[in-house]
Order: structure tokens, then C-alpha cells, then sequence
């Protein structure tokens, strides 16, 4: 029997994998080459950075990540090592996505912003990118896509280059961390980025913290040449900047894909992924395990003109998060670390907009179809 060890704040891990062997689960940051001088499996989130340091001398022969960011994980040292390597690619994009439009319903209602007489600039059209572009035009935004992988692999003229996209209203990052290559992404929203944005200009990061330049980002707000910010992720976690947390409009503690039904997804691929490299047929399904969503059905009035904003606010209320993140500028330095860790372990339950129905006070064709583009069941 296998010996496998997990970060904790995998959903459902054992019942997933106990078929293989024995799981332990430690915390993502607790995970180290001692406590994997036995393990045969190592399965982790985005906190724990797999290389050399981490995994030389142990018998691990397969690493798991259950997230779609791979950036933590020194692949090529896995390569080198004989280790057997997946992610879960897409297993938390509908999350990301839904955190996106929450996100821009929030500006709209804090700004008094007509989101339909606005542009999108979406930077990086992979599964999360993708799906905010949809869920932006069931919103009435246009949208401009930069994504230059995808350009130079399709030749397709609808991805634009990166100077036309900094003239959108908002501008939201979605691409993988890279700091060498064909298309490095490290620092991609810098000074000269970001001072060829609208000085009104907002600025949306769930990708990676580095991505964006915190200093810079954080002087552009504080010198007002960014109206907003809304910012998932920080450079240095657990240890986020922490003006830059006060200048953000949202700041949250890198939760966007932390929906329960993300999670759960991420689970079921990597346990399919361990399946496939044992030549197994995978039998477990996580689906009788699901709790009932908290909020199954909402009646929504489509003549409020916050109709939509208060769905989503239903479901999921995006400024709950912030709140709880701004807490951190409350403790001693020395505690900040642990006060953002605990809010990702701790995180409530959240689920996808696709479990809950929505029902209108009466017909109305666009307020239906606003609610279904962004992921709810809707019915009159």
C-alpha cells in the first residue's frame, strides 16, 4: 500500500484516495522532505513549492497539484526525476469566473458604472479568461482578448496586442506565471503597463501576485492614475503588501477559485490523473458527497435595477471577503502571515452560481438572459 501525503485543505482527499494506500494530511506550508521520507504520493494546493528542496531523496514517484496554477511546482526537476506530474487545468475556472463578475457588479454599484457602456480587456483567454469573456458580454460589456500563445498558435486577429487592450475601461489579468520564455508574464502589469492605462483605469488580478507589480500598483492608486483595483493575489504570500491592501477597493487572500465546487473538481481530477498513471479505472464520484447548496432558489424582481447585483450578492457576496482580509491590517506584522493562512483554511463554503434557480417576479427576456450568461438556472 502507497503512503500519500496531502495538503489538508483538499476536499474530500481521503475518501478519494484511501483506495491507494494510507493519506495524511498536513497544512500546505507544513509539508517538507521529512515528512515525505516515506510517501510514495504527494498531492498539494498552490502554497507548497515542489522541487529539488522539497522532494530529493524521497520516493515520491507522482506529484498531484489540485489547482490550475503551476508555477509552485519545479517541473522540470520532476522530469529529470522520473516523477509522474498533473495538475487540474479548468477545475476552479468557473469559480475564478463568477469572483470576476461579482467583482465588477461591485465597482458598477460603488462607482455608479454602466458596465454596458464599458470595455473588458481580458488578458489571457485559457479556461478562466475564457469564461470571463462570456459571463462580461452576458453583462453588456465589450470585450478585447490579449493572449499571444493563443495568437501565435491560431493566427486569430480577435486576440489584440497589448497596447490596444490598455485602452479598455478595466483591464483583468488571467495568465499563468512566467518569469522566462517565449512569454514571460512575471511584472507584466509594470510601471510602463500600467502607466499607459486610462488614468481612470481599473485594474482586476486573480492569476498570480507577480504579475502585477505591487509597488507600482500600489503608487498608481495612491496617486489616483488608477481608479480601482481588485487584487486575489499579492506577490510574497502569506505576506501581502500591506499598503496595498488599504488602496485596493477589494483585496481578498487569494480565495477567487476557492468555491467548494472548484475544489471538489480539483480533487476528482487528480484523483483521475493518479488513476491514469496507476492504469486504474477510476470509480470514485464525488457527487453524493455534495452538500445541498445554502442557497437553492432566489426570487429576483427584474425591474430593480440592481436585479443582478443582488443575485449574485445572494449567493455570493464578494465585499464579505474583503471585510474579512482587512482584518489583517489589524494584527502585529508578526501575525500576518498566519491571520492569511487562516483565512484560506478557514474559508467559508461557496458555491457556484449553477446551484442555485432563479426565480423572476415576472418575465423578462434580458434579465434572464444577464443571470443565465453568468451561470444561474433561471425560470419566470
Amino acid at each position: 500500500m502507497m503512503k500519500i501525503i496531502a495538503d489538508e485543505n483538499i476536499p474530500y482527499v481521503r475518501e478519494a484516495f484511501s483506495a491507494f494506500g494510507t493519506v495524511h494530511t498536513l497544512p500546505g506550508r507544513a509539508i517538507t522532505r521529512e515528512a515525505l521520507a516515506d510517501a510514495n504520493v504527494l498531492l498539494v494546493r498552490s502554497i507548497t513549492r515542489v522541487d529539488r528542496d522539497l522532494l530529493e531523496g524521497t520516493p515520491v514517484r507522482f506529484v498531484a497539484t489540485a489547482t490550475i496554477g503551476e508555477d509552485h511546482v519545479d517541473k522540470a526537476y520532476l522530469q529529470e526525476k522520473g516523477i509522474a506530474f498533473s495538475a487540474a487545468p479548468g477545475c476552479n475556472a468557473g469559480s475564478v469566473c463568477q469572483y470576476v463578475t461579482a467583482a465588477l457588479l461591485s465597482l458598477a454599484d460603488a462607482f455608479g458604472l454602466r458596465l454596458d457602456a464599458m470595455t473588458l480587456g481580458i488578458v489571457g483567454v485559457g479556461n478562466v479568461g475564457g469564461r470571463v469573456w462570456k459571463a462580461a458580454e452576458a453583462l453588456g460589456m465589450r470585450c478585447m482578448l490579449n493572449d499571444p500563445p493563443l495568437a501565435d498558435k491560431t493566427g486569430d486577429p480577435r486576440y489584440r496586442p497589448i497596447a490596444e487592450i490598455l485602452d479598455c475601461d478595466i483591464i483583468t489579468l488571467h495568465t499563468p506565471l512566467e518569469k522566462t520564455g517565449p512569454y514571460p508574464t512575471w511584472h507584466l502589469a509594470d510601471a510602463s503597463f500600467l502607466g499607459r492605462m486610462q488614468r481612470d483605469g481599473i485594474l482586476i488580478n486573480t492569476a498570480r501576485g507577480a504579475v502585477a507589480d505591487n509597488q507600482v500598483v500600489t503608487a498608481a492608486l495612491q496617486e489616483g492614475h488608477l481608479r480601482a483595483a481588485v487584487l486575489d493575489v499579492w506577490e510574497n504570500e502569506p505576506h501581502p503588501e500591506i499598503a496595498l491592501v488599504e488602496a485596493a477597493f477589494i483585496a481578498t487572500p487569494h480565495i477567487a477559485g476557492y468555491s467548494f465546487d472548484g475544489k471538489v473538481n480539483g480533487t476528482r481530477q487528480i484523483y483521475e490523473a493518479l488513476c491514469a498513471h496507476l492504469g486504474v479505472t477510476p470509480t470514485w464520484d464525488p457527487s453524493p458527497l455534495l452538500p445541498a447548496p445554502e442557497c437553492p432558489e432566489i426570487r429576483v424582481n427584474p425591474d430593480d435595477p440592481r436585479a443582478v447585483s443582488g443575485a449574485v450578492r445572494a449567493v455570493y457576496d464578494i465585499m464579505r471577503d474583503d471585510a474579512a482580509m482587512r482584518g489583517i491590517l489589524t494584527v502585529p506584522e508578526s501575525e500576518r502571515g498566519a491571520y492569511f493562512d487562516r483565512l484560506r483554511k478557514e474559508y467559508p463554503r461557496r458555491r457556484e452560481f449553477f446551484n442555485t434557480r432563479v426565480r423572476l417576479t415576472r418575465s423578462n427576456t434580458q434579465v434572464a438572459a444577464t443571470l443565465s450568461g453568468i451561470g444561474f438556472n433561471v425560470s419566470d
